[in-house]
């Protein structure tokens, strides 16, 4: 079973884990993904950043990438 994304997950822990999880976080103009941040910043700072709710963030990556389930 595939860990579950949480929003205390850097950017790069999640890519590397779900690689998937790039069309979706640079569809919701999320594109400082591969800055050198990406390393250290959360999801939920990220999704603050750019005024995203990051728990509505965190459920909808999770939906998408098991399937729409």
């Amino acid at each position: 079973m595939t860990k579950e994304i949480t929003k205390d997950m850097s950017f790069t822990e999640i890519i590397e884990k779900h690689p998937e999880s790039v069309k979706i976080l640079v569809g919701k103009g999320m594109h400082c993904i591969g800055c050198p941040m990406a390393q250290m910043e959360s999801l939920e700072d990220g999704a603050n950043a750019h005024g995203i709710n990051p728990d509505k963030l965190v459920k909808e990556l999770n939906e998408k990438l098991d399937g729409g389930k």
